[in-house]
């Protein structure tokens, strides 16, 4: 009998912990991106996807990770997209963050690209003034939503 309640105790558990993913932890001493196999050294321009019973898929770049989709780069089932808020480096679900282009900015790549969890943390940052607003379906292609926001 006490089998049985505890074999019912770790279905439980484990079905409670189902649901959306959760983003992983970043090392940055040893994840590479996935597009560039640069190391994903600077987690405020970092993003990563993650999938139920995957390994973390990691960029160092919003544009390595804007190539990848476009490329049709693998999304498992059940995937979410996170990226870093530029100024806090904190993860975001990439459909609610706002981008912006920063050209004099260096980022790992090149791209200029960054992110943020809303307006006022981009208006926070320093490093994000004077960007230019770019609408998350030019990153996220057909993740951003309708719209394209």
């Amino acid at each position: 009998m006490l089998r049985r309640w505890a074999a019912a105790g770790v279905l439980l558990a484990a079905a409670c912990s189902a649901g959306a993913p959760r983003p992983a932890t970043l090392d940055t001493a040893n994840e590479a991106c996935r597009h560039c196999r640069m190391m994903v050294s600077d987690p405020r321009f970092a993003a990563q996807i993650v999938a139920p019973g995957d390994e973390p898929v990691f960029f160092d770049d919003l544009g390595c990770l804007r190539d990848h989709l476009q490329a049709g780069g693998r999304l498992p089932a059940g995937a979410a997209v996170f990226v870093a808020d530029h100024r806090t480096a904190e993860w975001v679900e990439a459909g609610r963050a706002v981008f912006s282009r920063q050209p004099g900015l260096a980022t790992p790549m090149g791209s200029g690209l960054i992110a943020h969890r809303d307006a006022a943390s981009r208006d926070l940052d320093p490093e994000a003034k004077g960007g230019g607003a770019v609408p998350a379906g030019e990153i996220l292609g057909p993740l951003a939503g309708p719209g394209g926001r």
